[in-house]
């Protein structure tokens, strides 16, 4: 059987790139420039990448990203100030909190301080509810990366309609809100985790197969089947210190029909659909003022 076709998330993020450019200088026209505030606590390293990618696609996107970058000493009232300050200034249209954050502070609580209008991943429990409850083209922010693989694989020309679509995960940040973005696509989904059973065969049968358990290399050829859609959510180190994914990559793209890889898959989406968000949620306030 011939190699997988590769998803690329790099390429489709460029084609989504160009389709904000309109939307941005249209706002601008307006004297409008989406801006995006982060707060990170402390020098996590992955952390550390993650926004120096936010803020170069920020620069590609002629958006404005503010760094708001605390000790991990800060106290969670002294926190809470600092949200507070950012929802109550006109000029912030998305604020994110940039994950993990000490363990003295409790991020459930912090995560619902932001405003859900300026909630640009999607943690809120206002926009969570939404999510589960709302119609299909009535959802205006969805959460990063489960948005971000949903459109890897229907620009990818792959029918969502009545397939089986098997996720190993059930975190809140990926596992289940994918779960409840499949559902809208009219999917059938089914979320593994530690307890399932037999979980090789349960991944075996699945149309679309997406792994979000961050354990190097753990889909392996047991675990897939021909005809499959692989989607990779892991950022791994391997035995080498290599990054790498969820799946054994070398081995499973010769079985399956689609696979992304890792890097350059999941985790380009996951930026841009932040910062489409960002756009989105700057245009409806603009849309707001003009009433």
């Amino acid at each position: 059987m011939a190699e997988a076709k590769i998803i690329s998330g790099n390429l489709i993020r460029n084609q989504i790139v160009e389709e904000l450019k309109e939307r941005i200088n249209c706002l601008k026209n307006n004297g409008i420039i989406p801006t995006l505030a982060i707060i990170q606590i402390g020098n996590n390293e992955a952390s550390n990448a993650y926004i120096r990618n936010k803020i170069r696609l920020s620069e590609k996107l002629n958006t404005i990203t503010l760094l708001k970058k605390y000790e991990e000493t800060i106290t969670e009232n002294e926190l809470i100030k600092v949200i507070q300050d950012l929802n109550n200034d006109d000029k912030i249209n998305g604020i994110i909190l940039q994950l993990p954050i000490p363990k003295h502070i409790n991020e459930e609580k912090i995560i619902n301080l932001i405003s859900p209008n300026k909630d640009v991943d999607c943690f809120h429990t206002v926009n969570v509810g939404k999510l589960w409850t709302a119609k299909k083209n009535n959802i205006l922010i969805q959460p990063c990366t489960p948005c971000g693989i949903i459109e890897m694989i229907k620009r990818s020309n792959i029918d969502l309609e009545s397939k089986n679509v098997v996720i190993v995960g059930r975190s809140n940040i990926v596992g289940k809100p994918l779960a409840a973005l499949f559902l809208l696509e009219n999917s059938t989904v089914t979320i593994c985790h530690s307890k399932t059973k037999n979980l090789q065969e349960v991944c075996k049968k699945a149309d679309i197969l997406v792994s979000a358990i961050g354990k190097a290399k753990f889909i392996t050829t047991d675990f897939v089947s021909a005809n499959q859609v692989v989607i990779d959510v892991g950022m791994n180190v391997d035995e080498n210190n290599k990054l790498c994914g969820d799946v054994d990559f070398e081995n499973v793209k010769n079985i399956v029909q689609y696979i992304s890889p890792v890097p350059g898959g999941v985790g380009p989406m996951t930026v841009m659909i932040l910062l489409k968000n960002l756009l989105t949620v700057t245009e409806e306030t603009f849309k707001a003022k003009e009433v």
